[in-house]
């Protein structure tokens, strides 16, 4: 160990993450705090009396040692810190199953002077996955004020990044999205290495001028548009990576150091780095930490609870290696390296081009404990819309690229799988959506590129969500249980019978219940229902579907003839989609689609690229 300045040389590579209102004050996630100690959230600091004991094992401050010497090859290792005081210091490597190594010292913090600890030979003892954290113990009064993993490895390139943030009149959420973004770059040491692009696909945005930040109109194809437009602005302008992300960026500005650090310091050129979901009324819990797509969307590690070290601890493990065949990053936070890109995003306008970019490119995605992007539910944001969206862009995803071919029966069934799921819960409206979305993929590239806008369908889907539509929240009254959900026999009439829809009359005798948002995806409730009031998130709307067979009857009459259609089609639409996915990801289509001029447009992808998309 030693102590005083810093030597030269070193780079802080993780710097410590703290609560931050109006992002996440869930204090476990950060550290966790014993005896007399005490957090102070504005001035970021830890103030002990003696004994006063800090734990930073939490996910926003492990340090995923595993995940550096494979993707970093890391070959130094110290632990900084700051602030004043006489503290016990203990450094562990947690491994999944052997024995952890700890490292204790006594250290001396004074004002201005950091020490470091130095950790090489926790590297050495790390031959694959592992994790390192450290805990205090005050000997005397004292403060904790900063702290960082750094390494006296020098970076392998210098990263230019640009944020490319794409909007539609969310004025006051990207106003205040730029205004974090503009307070955190005046003071970080990467100020020359980050800047952000705002793509205003509303045309509505009045922000002043700034040295990091730039505004363009664009016109409104959606959030495949934007990013589009995002991305060329960053090969144009020379930045050497791209960062996808949501214009309200409900995350922690350290992020973007961690991810330029690790983005500097990967061995493979082709290093990404997609950013973990965590629903905003959960600040505890994973949503997603990074996806498979296989037939269709699969979330890992939903539902994590951050709370806890050990299912923290065995997440981290779990994405130490390489991600599995099929993984994506979803853009509400995903950083890629430009000079690898080869497609441009496909004009889906929104759901499933974050999907189709991921598995087409020949990316090495990573994921960063930290880095997160809080969200608000999905599940309120459902609707006929979405669900149209998203089956569109699964089979386009199928049709279009070699990689994914699975045949006509299985993903047809990808259809089958998204109306019979609908089907219990009597979202009719959905059904139709459904069959909607059929017919537009047997239409075609071609159609989703003459409706790039979606002017057209949006109009349609709007039109046709009527009882699935959000209103102000009612006294639907209390559940009438007449079959019971719970019971394995009663569950497999209603199967057996659509839940219903067979047996005569079964909206007079059916139950009626009430269900809240965080169960609006789960199907046990709805079985034995003839009437279902769902209730948002927030608990101010709701919106009640009720039993209809004529509506069923309607629906699965035309699903029935979509299906037969693409069954009959689906070697011709095959070649179609291959064809028109390659000339609709071709950066010139982009740059006439944007009316653009000026850049290097440069040409279609490369036929070697056609063979191993």
């Amino acid at each position: 160990m030693s102590e005083g300045s810093v030597p030269a040389g070193f780079t802080t590579i993780q710097g410590l993450v703290w609560p931050e209102r109006g992002v996440c004050t869930e204090r476990d996630l950060y550290l966790r705090l014993n005896g007399p100690a005490s957090l102070s959230n504005s001035r970021r600091e830890v103030v002990f009396s003696r004994t006063g004991f800090a734990q930073f094992n939490s996910w926003f401050n492990l340090f995923n040692l595993g995940k550096w010497r494979r993707c970093c090859d890391l070959r130094t290792l110290g632990l900084r810190l700051e602030g004043s005081g006489r503290f016990e210091v203990a450094v562990f490597l947690v491994s999944p199953h052997r024995s952890w190594e700890r490292w204790d010292e006594v250290v001396t913090l004074e004002e201005g002077t950091p020490a470091r600890i130095d950790l090489g030979g926790m590297i050495a003892e790390c031959d694959g996955a592992g994790l390192l954290y450290f805990e205090l113990r005050a000997l005397r009064s004292g403060r904790l004020t900063g702290g960082g993993w750094e390494t006296a490895d020098p970076a392998r390139r210098a990263v230019d990044l640009m944020l490319s943030v794409t909007t539609f009149r969310r004025e006051a959420e990207v106003a205040r999205t730029v205004q974090r973004f503009e307070s955190y770059i005046a003071d970080s040491p990467l100020r020359d290495g980050i800047r952000m692009t705002v793509v205003d696909n509303g045309q509505s945005l009045e922000l002043a001028p700034s040295p990091h930040v730039t505004v363009i109109a664009n016109e409104n194809l959606g959030g495949a548009g934007g990013f589009s437009r995002g991305l060329l602005a960053a090969r144009d302008s020379g930045a050497t990576h791209c960062l996808f992300m949501d214009d309200d960026a409900s995350t922690h500005m350290e992020s973007l150091e961690r991810t330029w650090q690790f983005l500097a310091y990967a061995t493979d050129p082709a290093t990404a780095v997609a950013g973990a979901m965590i629903n905003a009324s959960h600040r505890w819990a994973i949503w997603e930490n990074g996806a498979l797509f296989d037939q269709r969307c699969q979330p890992l590690h939903m539902g994590t609870d951050l709370r806890d070290a050990g299912q923290s601890f065995a997440m981290e493990f779990a994405t130490t290696g390489r991600a599995p065949d099929k993984f994506y990053g979803g853009w509400w936070y995903f950083a890629f390296p430009v000079e690898r890109v080869t497609h441009q995003p496909f004009p889906f306008f929104v759901r499933g081009d974050d999907v189709s970019f991921s598995l087409v490119h020949d990316f090495d995605i990573v994921t960063l404990n930290g880095v997160v992007s809080f969200q608000d539910s999905f599940t309120d944001k459902e609707s006929p819309l979405t669900w149209y969206l998203d089956l569109r862009s699964h089979l386009a995803h199928h049709l279009s690229l070699p990689a994914m071919q699975i045949g006509r029966l299985r993903a047809l069934k990808i259809a089958v799988w998204f109306f019979l799921r609908n089907l219990p819960r009597m979202h009719y409206e959905t059904l139709e959506a459904i069959s909607i979305a059929l017919e537009d993929v047997q239409k075609g590239p071609a159609f989703f590129d003459e409706n790039a806008d979606m002017a057209t369908r949006r109009a349609d889907m709007k039109a046709l969500t009527r009882a699935e539509a959000w209103g102000p929240a009612w006294q639907a009254g209390p559940d009438r249980i007449r079959f019971n959900p719970e019971n394995r026999l009663w569950r497999l009439l209603m199967k057996m019978t659509l839940n219903g829809h067979l047996l005569p009359f079964f909206r007079h005798y059916g139950n009626r219940v009430t269900i809240e948002a965080q169960d609006r995806s789960s199907l046990r409730r709805t079985w034995g229902a003839a009437e279902i009031t769902y209730l948002s998130a927030d608990g101010q709307r709701s919106y009640t579907v009720r039993h209809s067979k004529r509506a069923l009857l309607a629906r699965g009459l035309r699903f029935g003839r979509a299906a037969i259609g693409f069954l009959r089609d689906y070697d011709r639409l095959q070649v179609d989609w291959r064809a028109g996915y390659m000339r609709l990801t071709a950066e010139p289509y982009w740059r006439e689609k944007l009316g653009m001029t000026g850049g290097t447009p440069e040409t279609a992808p490369k036929e070697q690229d056609r063979q191993t998309a």
